[in-house]
């Protein structure tokens, strides 16, 4: 834009480069140009101003290699001693406009224009092409077609510029405000380098944005490392690049196909196969250096393990669609034994000062340094969110407003799910080198009132438990958490989690495990490198939940969306242990992962039909008994869940890859309900994966 300025105004200001024979004036005059006849001389003057050019210019080794084509736009004057001086240069490389200046300083000095035969000056612009081409007579004149205006000049010409303005493209991602995609396995690449002692990083508010983690971990040098030597443009797209990826001056995007294409084995359905068959697209890309934009669009069709459909059946919103994949959406019949869940997520991601981002779009966040989050995990369908990240000193505020769905048909109106809302901060203080210690406070809320989103809740630095006492406590349903970090060495770290739905002193005291102390805790430790093997992580972690922690008496109020929940996937009343391995060498990459777990389901026979405490979506005044509540009450069910998966990375852009993992989980409660029996499973599967999100099919 600064070059159609500049021509702008000397559109106002200067003659033409093309000079009409009856015109009382004559261009400056090569010494080679004296002998040609006066309506040709213009035509001299600008072979010799462009033979200089070529002959001289010397296109810089850094240019060359960026197989960069544009051009050099120059405003240069002869001046009424004959004398070349440029007055404006524009190019996207200073190698160019500093290039220019020299050659056109080394141009000999010639006879000045003349008007009315008196010297005059002139001032002329040029596009000098790059690469270089021997432009005999390229120059335009600056007001060539006298019929035109000068803004319809520069109009007719922003086309053209706008390829011309295109340069070599550098993965500017690396250091944008986009978010690194969040899976556990991909998030394992660069822990241990944010853990290290005597970092000031914050690592419990999940997904990292680019600009955070690029501090810690260079993603160019790992780029350069799994780069793929090959000379085919179809070569480069399949193993190295985007499909699509274009670069400005103050712009950049890419253009993506997603693929997840999975065919599978599985003991316990009819046809024992199962498969996942998901296309669609992703772009992303930045204008400026602050504001950046991702969005993804998914079609699926799939049909799962047996015990991943009976669960997706289970979570099923009002309404004739028969299933809501966990994590994904609400799903429609596809043939006879299928599903079709389409799935779309968004952000824009902006950094208006060095220590804030804010982020508004569709999709989800994390809380913790787990596996599971106890506080607010990615176990649940995408949704609409409003987030702002606050880092300076050694603390960072995380604000999060979120737009939940109760799809049950109890509270259906109108045909339309339930709307309530949700606003969480988290503050992230490392206190030492090695200690980090988290505070976690949420509230979640109807339109009871036709009160809507409660501005109340706007305020990022406000307590949110003294607003729920305001407004009627009631009216909302108030969580309180808390984390920390210990960073043992460079190797080890411990971590945990403690999250608090109600509490009674009292009943504590009195030692009979009253209902209402409704709480759970996470206590977790991380190897690096274990064993001094370079990218082997091995990872243990304990969750435990009491009953009834997330629900209400009122159940729109639970902390659950689109029928599951918010935090841990498998609500409350329950305890869990994980152990995880994970590494990486180059692009091949192995996972393997143990769950041994209890949880207390409820009988729902017709003779028993209390609430234990495990289903948030109960309503806890539903209880069986008010003290001697027990994590595993009600028909306690054992769980072994078993993964390995082992897979090669086909394109770090696109984080495109090859897999296969074997599944084992055993499901053994004590008593048999038409919900609630034995099952065993095995299933093994193939598949090709834009690996973009956390699966959990550990249920």
């Amino acid at each position: 834009m600064k070059q159609f300025i500049v021509l702008l105004l000397l559109l106002v200001q200067y003659n033409s480069y093309s000079q009409s024979t009856f015109l009382p004036e004559k261009p400056p005059v090569f010494p080679n140009c004296e002998s040609v006849a006066i309506d040709s001389l213009q035509a001299c003057f600008e072979k010799n101003v462009f033979d200089n050019i070529y002959n001289n210019f010397k296109v810089s080794e850094k240019v060359t290699k960026d197989d960069y084509k544009g051009e050099v736009v120059v405003v240069f004057e002869v001046d009424t001693t004959g004398v070349f001086r440029v007055i404006y240069t524009d190019a996207i490389y200073n190698e160019l406009k500093d290039e220019a200046k020299r050659v056109f300083s080394e141009f000999p000095k010639i006879a000045a224009a003349t008007y009315n035969g008196r010297k005059t000056f002139k001032q002329y612009s040029i596009p000098i092409k790059i690469p270089l081409v021997d432009q005999s007579v390229v120059t335009q004149d600056l007001a060539e077609d006298k019929t035109l205006s000068a803004l319809e000049i520069a109009a007719k010409n922003e086309f053209d510029k706008v390829d011309d303005e295109l340069i070599a493209f550098e993965n500017k991602a690396f250091n944008s405000q986009l978010n690194i995609q969040f899976t556990h396995r991909d998030y394992a690449r660069f822990d241990r380098h944010m853990n290290l002692v005597g970092t000031n990083s914050h690592t419990a508010s999940k997904p990292f944005v680019y600009e955070e983690v690029s501090k810690y971990f260079d993603f160019e040098a790992e780029q350069e490392l799994l780069k793929r030597e090959t000379e085919t443009w179809a070569g480069k797209k399949l193993w190295n690049e985007h499909l699509v990826q274009l670069q400005g001056e103050d712009y950049w995007f890419t253009v993506d196909p997603i693929f997840d294409l999975q065919f599978g084995i599985e003991s316990n359905l009819e046809n024992n196969k199962t498969y996942n068959n998901t296309r669609g697209f992703l772009v992303q890309g930045g204008l400026g250096e602050k504001l950046n934009f991702y969005a993804s669009v998914f079609e699926s069709q799939g049909r799962f393990a047996e015990y991943v459909n009976q669960y997706a059946e289970t979570l099923k919103a009002f309404g004739p669609d028969p299933a809501i994949i966990p994590g994904r959406g609400i799903a429609k019949r596809f043939k006879t034994d299928s599903y079709d869940y389409p799935v779309a997520e968004a952000y824009l991601s902006y950094a208006p000062a060095k220590f804030i981002n804010v982020q508004f779009g569709h999709g989800k966040n994390f809380i913790g340094d787990g596996y599971r989050s106890l506080l607010l995990g990615d176990a649940a369908s995408p949704h609409p969110f409003l987030k702002l990240n606050t880092k300076f000193w050694k603390i960072k505020y995380t604000n999060t407003w979120m737009w939940m769905k109760d799809v049950r048909d109890e509270v259906e109106v109108d045909k339309a799910f339930k709307t309530k809302y949700v606003a969480n901060h988290y503050l992230s203080w490392n206190v030492s080198k090695k200690l980090n210690i988290g505070l976690f406070e949420s509230v979640l809320w109807t339109n009871s009132n036709d009160r809507g989103f409660d501005v109340n809740y706007l305020n990022p630095i406000i307590f949110y438990r003294a607003i729920e006492f305001e407004t009627g406590q009631g009216a909302g349903n108030a969580i309180l958490g808390a984390t920390a970090k210990y960073k043992w060495n460079d190797s080890v770290n411990f971590y945990s989690q403690f999250v608090l739905d109600e509490f009674s002193l009292g009943d504590v005291k009195a030692g009979e495990k009253s209902w209402k102390n409704k709480y759970g805790y996470q206590l977790g430790v991380k190897y690096y490198n274990a064993f001094k093997v370079d990218n082997l992580l091995l990872q243990f972690e304990y969750n435990r939940v009491r009953p009834y922690t997330y629900s209400h008496n009122t159940i729109v109020l639970n902390y659950g969306h689109n029928n599951q929940s918010l935090a841990h996937l498998w609500g409350a009343n329950f305890s869990e242990a994980v152990i995880i391995g994970r590494y990486r060498y180059k692009r091949w990459y192995g996972d393997a992962k143990f769950i041994f777990g209890t949880r207390g389901l409820d009988y729902n026979n017709g003779t028993d039909d209390f609430s234990y405490g495990g289903d948030i979506y109960r309503d806890y005044n539903d209880r069986p008994f008010d003290t001697g509540v027990e994590v595993g009450q009600g028909i306690k069910s054992k769980i072994f869940h078993g993964n390995l998966q082992a897979g090669y990375l086909v394109n770090p852009a696109t984080n495109l890859k090859i897999f296969t993992d074997i599944t084992v989980r055993n499901f053994n409660p004590e008593a048999t309900t038409v919900s609630t029996f034995n099952n065993e499973t095995l299933w093994v599967n193939f598949g090709i994966r834009t690996d973009l999100f956390n699966w959990y099919f550990d249920n």
